[in-house]
């Protein structure tokens, strides 16, 4: 199968402003299941310079920095992609796990690497009474974290929100509705709080059955030894398969936005986002 995808930003200034760097995280990770097969990125004002770095984290980005003065900057990527089969569940958990837990023990050599991703506030020490409900209905890791996103999907609404930010867990979880972000950062501090490292993932997930209305998905890695980093998508309610193109992953996800920068002065700006993705 071979998709599209199109992705507009438009930011609009209310007067000329200068424009600081701008990091665009709109390079697709390498994912065994799928390949570029053509890349473009439209950017204008054309940068006076643009180059491929890797975060922190290790995320590809495009750094861009600017010479002209603008009241709008617009980028536009466009991909090509050729997706093949992948099957989430197709891996080898390292023997001794032990299972049911009170909080994830890992291996003393993953400790210094994951501290980072383990780490969670007071609002998901609230939800472990939750988690550990259907961990007692499950039999396994697997099973477990299945379980898990399939009853967030079932009792949680999953809504459209456009204000920036995150809701906090608790609101959340009390008011049993809110947006992919919100629903997986909901799930992140909560298996934080068992002791499981999570990340936020950005990217785009193709829906055949829609023709419009995609928009940048997210969702949710969980580190276990053996497996490796697993997805899960609490918003559908499934482990993540090859329609799920990762762009950015992090600790939080402030930090995965595909396009991050500021501009000088204090005149206000607007931003117009759209996503289109079809398969050819």
């Amino acid at each position: 199968m071979k998709i599209q995808i199109d992705h507009l930003s438009r930011y609009t200034y209310e007067e000329r402003v200068p424009l600081n760097p701008h990091d665009l995280y709109l390079i697709p990770q390498q994912r065994s299941y799928f390949k570029t097969l053509d890349s473009q990125l439209e950017i204008s004002p054309n940068p006076m310079g643009i180059h491929e770095r890797i975060s922190a984290e290790g995320n590809p980005y495009y750094q861009t920095w600017f010479k002209t003065e603008t009241d709008q900057l617009e980028i536009r990527s466009k991909l090509t992609l050729e997706i093949g089969d992948f099957n989430p569940y197709a891996f080898i958990l390292q023997a001794g796990l032990s299972f049911p837990f009170d909080y994830f023990a890992y291996p003393s050599y993953y400790l210094e690497t994951l501290a980072l991703y383990r780490t969670g506030g007071e609002d998901g020490a609230r939800l472990v009474p939750f988690a550990k409900d259907i961990m007692a209905q499950s039999s396994d890791h697997i099973s477990f974290l299945a379980n898990l996103v399939a009853s967030i999907h079932q009792n949680w609404k999953h809504i459209i929100r456009e204000e920036p930010g995150l809701m906090t867990s608790k609101e959340v979880f009390e008011e049993k509705k809110g947006s992919c972000r919100d629903l997986s950062w909901m799930l992140m501090e909560m298996l934080r709080s068992l002791g499981l490292a999570t990340r936020f993932v950005s990217g785009y997930a193709f829906n055949p059955e829609l023709d419009e209305g995609h928009e940048l998905h997210g969702w949710v890695e969980v580190f276990l030894p053996g497996a490796g980093w697993i997805g899960l998508d609490p918003s559908l309610g499934l482990l993540t398969d090859q329609n799920y193109i990762p762009l950015a992953t992090s600790f939080h996800p402030a930090h995965t936005l595909p396009i991050m920068g500021t501009y000088g002065g204090k005149a206000g700006s607007n931003l117009f986002s759209e996503v289109f993705l079809k398969e050819l």
